[in-house]
């Protein structure tokens, strides 16, 4: 998350030769169409950047909560598009194919909206405990608090893993707080409050009980409707499977959930 002014395009062809690079068809769909959204609203503003941008003023003061939409989905410049594009694509790639399509856009959705709505919590209690009003009018703009999140819950799958940063070898357990305090220091325009929420989306998801909450909701939409076939459960690439485990994560029934749809079933043909 950033505030500043849009320049050149030079880093809209740089992520494009990263594409072609890496090559289209080893991209996963939801990651490339997530990728390609933010490239289209950035040629293509749904609003210009200080109508998109989230803060407590413009969002919970002026009621106007449409921000926490718009804000991870526009980029001040491309080179903010770039770096957090590219970063994405890594990420993206790597937990796509980890968690299935499926469970990974409904990440990315869930992640999107609740980083903007923990950042308005941590600048309103900052806004509190400073008497200062500037942190209720910090209104920031990106993808990246999206990102730590994401970082977060890629080291929680690389637990002994080890990252370098500015040639330092870093464990990947600490690796998020130590990227949150360089490149606030590095590059004094983004938002630390919008990193560190992120960190905190993550670590909801990791360590607290988002995941659990996540598993319920989708549970109670297929249950309800969402997949047709009683006896099935949505696997990691989007199909139905008839047999066999479900996969670790994704649309799925439990057996119970299974069972309590048959039988509802059933009720709603005696009924009739």
């Amino acid at each position: 998350m950033r505030n500043r002014q849009r320049g050149s395009h030079l880093g809209l062809m740089l992520l494009a030769s990263q594409l072609f690079l890496m090559g289209l068809d080893n991209i996963p769909p939801v990651t490339l169409a997530v990728l390609g959204l933010n490239v289209y609203l950035y040629l293509f503003p749904a609003a210009p950047l200080m109508q998109a941008c989230v803060s407590v003023q413009q969002a919970y003061w002026f009621k106007d909560w449409r921000r926490l939409l718009l804000s991870p989905l526009h980029h001040a410049d491309d080179w903010h598009l770039y770096f957090n594009m590219v970063s994405f694509l890594w990420k993206g790639t790597k937990l796509e194919r980890r968690l299935g399509g499926p469970w990974f856009l409904y990440l990315l959705a869930v992640f999107s909206l609740l980083t903007g709505v923990v950042y308005l919590l941590l600048e309103a209690g900052l806004t509190e405990l400073t008497q200062d009003q500037s942190y209720s009018m910090a209104c920031a703009v990106g993808f990246s608090g999206v990102l730590f999140a994401l970082k977060v819950l890629s080291n929680h799958y690389h637990p002994g893993g080890v990252t370098y940063v500015m040639g330092f070898p870093v464990s990947n357990r600490y690796v998020s707080w130590v990227e949150l305090v360089l490149i606030h220091v590095t590059s004094p325009g983004t938002s630390l409050i919008g990193h560190l929420a992120g960190i905190l989306v993550g670590l909801l998801y990791t360590a607290g009980p988002l995941k659990a909450v996540m598993k319920k909701c989708a549970g109670f939409v297929i249950l309800n409707g969402y997949n047709s076939q009683p006896s099935g459960y949505y696997n990691s690439s989007g199909g139905t499977s008839q047999g066999g485990a479900p996969p670790p994560y994704g649309f799925h029934l439990s057996e119970e959930a299974r069972a309590e749809d048959i039988r509802l079933r059933r009720l709603r043909r005696f009924d009739s």
